[in-house]
């Protein structure tokens, strides 16, 4: 019989998350906040003495999610911030990869969104609505990242992400930071939106 590979990752609070089947129990926001602030979005391919990381990049999507719902509650908030979670152990691919290796990222992304989301007090699938509005706060963060960051121009980002509205992104800027500060700002607010669930 052969040997089945291993399925599961060793987390820094000691937990073991079986990426095939996790469950709520062995999801820690210290490893969350942790994985976020080492994952580098665009590739790596930014400006700048460090990477721009997933955990920032959570941050800015949850403040542009606000200002489109500024009634939303704590909840669909904490759902905005928590919307590329499962990268933490599973990596940010940028948008050609995850097209060609195709249909089993989504489920994979899919099952650990679940579990994080349960085990912060969310539904396991955040209602179609609430969705498309962090959709929209992520392709808005990814129109600034591109043209900030990225090396795109502005028509470019325009065509593959939309030219968001200017009184949504004033203000906002796109921060390069030591992982270790992302990490704590990325657990902070965490904790925040956590005390503000009704």
């Amino acid at each position: 019989m052969a040997k089945q590979p291993r399925a599961w990752q060793r987390m820094l609070s000691g937990r073991r998350l079986d990426l095939l089947d996790p469950t709520p129990v062995d999801i820690e926001i210290e490893d969350i906040a942790h994985g976020l602030a080492f994952v580098a979005r665009w590739n790596g391919q930014t400006r700048g003495d460090f990477a721009y990381s997933v955990a920032e990049h959570s941050l800015l999507v949850e403040a542009l999610f606000r200002r489109l719902e500024p009634t939303a509650p704590a909840k669909w908030c904490l759902a905005a911030l928590l919307h590329d979670a499962p990268e933490y152990v599973i990596g940010d691919m940028i948008s050609p990869v995850k097209s060609a290796v195709g249909s089993g990222y989504e489920k994979l992304d899919d099952r650990l969104s679940a579990a994080i989301h349960i085990r912060f007090g969310l539904p396991a699938t955040v209602p179609a609505a609430v969705k498309k509005r962090i959709k929209k706060a992520d392709r808005i963060s990814a129109w600034m990242e591109a043209t900030r960051i990225a090396g795109f121009s502005e028509s470019e980002a325009t065509k593959f992400f939309g030219r968001p509205d200017t009184t949504l992104i004033e203000g906002l800027d796109i921060r390069l930071r030591p992982p270790v500060e992302v990490r704590s700002d990325f657990s902070n607010r965490h904790a925040e939106l956590l005390a503000n669930l009704v």
